[in-house]
């Protein structure tokens, strides 16, 4: 595939909202199917569990990760060991990726919860884990993980056999202090959210440092707390920037492009529950909603083909769907860069 020269940015615009309290409690991650269903993994100190939502908002059951002294509606139970687990991915096979911060392994189990295979041993030494967040495949199939206590990136195949590692601890250009999420593109460049650092991240294949964005600082283009990463066909970036409570978008050369801080309605779940509670209708009826629409403690982004952003908007307990529209530029479609990137105009 390859990157456009240029954009022509239309705009993002607010689609809907999926899920609700009690559908998709305190989502930190999701992976989206070939099909367009969300899987959705659901963490909190009382339920675990991957909700599977379909684009219409249809609750297609649940898998159980951790018992509790909650239920979860319409589940099966998973046959793996989950205690805390952090970050969700889907392969081409359409199988469930996960890392679990308190077991320092990685899982790959199936769309019902059927343990594939279950590697990783918390420690230091290459290969080793302590606390592994965010996850993701390269062009070869290999997966990298944010190896968030031990302030690195690891390599490994498939079966969890060590391949490399790159970072260390520090607040120098390639230095980590807790790296979260990860994401990487087409051309297997790697972009790490360093949590600690107030920073995102951008080396090559091989773990060379290419760049970096943001400082510490709730402005346009800062960060406090990024947590999640991801970087759509185009090339953008979107971080999201989870104490600041937005998503911050930025362009493949790392400049600030927009922010979101979310425009949430009512999801179609949502709807069906408040005309069926009395209370609820009339809460909601005196209340002012602007607030109710914003992102709270945003952990994860994720995009789509079609140009579609879905940020899990944690403190809410749903996911806001945006929808990108752009078009590819060639170089003879667009004059050189000026010496001032400011835009002035009457449109």
């Amino acid at each position: 595939m390859t990157r456009p020269h240029a954009l022509l940015r239309v705009g993002v615009t607010y689609e809907k909202t999926l899920g609700m309290r009690r559908l998709t409690n305190t989502p930190v991650d999701l992976a989206i199917g070939k099909d367009g269903d969300l899987h959705i993994l659901s963490r909190s100190d009382e339920l675990t569990f991957i909700r599977r939502l379909s684009y219409n908002d249809d609750d297609l059951g649940a898998v159980n990760l951790v018992g509790g002294g909650g239920q979860v509606g319409g589940t099966s139970k998973t046959d793996g060991h989950f205690v805390w687990p952090a970050a969700l991915l889907m392969d081409g096979d359409e199988t469930l990726w996960i890392s679990d911060e308190a077991t320092c392994k990685i899982s790959n189990i199936t769309t019902e919860g059927k343990v594939i295979c279950q590697w990783g041993e918390q420690g230091d030494a290459h290969g080793q884990l302590n606390r592994p967040s965010g996850i993701a495949f390269d062009s070869n199939d290999d997966i990298f993980i944010a190896d968030t206590l031990n302030h690195r990136i690891q390599k490994f195949t498939r079966d969890g056999s060590f391949i490399s590692t790159f970072g260390s601890h520090g607040t120098e250009k390639g230095e980590f202090d807790m790296p979260w999420g990860i994401a990487i593109d087409e051309l297997d460049d790697i972009y790490v959210a360093d949590w600690r650092n107030d920073r995102v991240q951008k080396f090559s294949a091989d773990g060379e440092f290419i760049f970096q964005i943001g400082t510490t600082g709730c402005e346009d283009g800062e960060f406090n707390r990024p947590s999640g990463v991801e970087v759509d066909k185009d090339g953008d970036i979107f971080v999201a920037d989870w104490a600041n409570h937005r998503i911050q978008l930025f362009g493949p050369d790392g400049h600030f492009v927009e922010k979101f801080i979310g425009d949430a309605t009512l999801s179609r779940q949502a709807k069906n529950y408040m005309e069926s509670n009395v209370m609820a209708l009339r809460m909601r009826e005196m209340t002012s909603i602007e607030l109710q629409k914003r992102l709270r403690w945003p952990v994860s982004v994720r995009t789509d083909m079609d140009g579609k952003i879905y940020m899990a908007d944690y403190g809410s307990m749903r996911i806001q769907v945006y929808q990108k529209e752009a078009y590819a530029l060639g170089p003879d479609e667009i004059s050189d860069a000026p010496r001032s990137n400011s835009l002035f105009t009457q449109f």
